[in-house]
């Protein structure tokens, strides 16, 4: 089992000028996941092909393009992708 835990936000404004402070202060939810095997593996193949310092990095890392590309996809947008030939194709994100 893994547990990660994420920053919700701040609760002083003053503490975003201080790097320490601010990560003193920072509300945090505790958020604990559970893992088969081959997901684990896959957490840990990201966590070294990324060099992120924590499980937790990669998560967060990974919400944020999730939620950019859902983002762009309900916009209208369409993402291609090029092979070694340079062929274009359509990359389907969400099957």
């Amino acid at each position: 089992m893994t547990t990660l835990t994420v920053a919700s936000g701040t609760t002083n404004g003053e503490a975003r000028d201080r790097p320490r402070e601010r990560a003193k202060t920072l509300k945090k939810n505790r958020v604990q996941l559970d893992f088969a095997p081959r997901s684990m593996e896959r957490l840990n193949t990201l966590k070294t092909k990324t060099e992120s310092s924590s499980y937790a990095e990669v998560v967060k890392n990974a919400l944020r393009l999730y939620e950019a590309l859902i983002e762009e996809t309900e916009s209208g947008k369409q993402f291609l992708v090029r092979d070694e030939n340079g062929v274009v194709s359509p990359f389907r994100l969400f099957l």
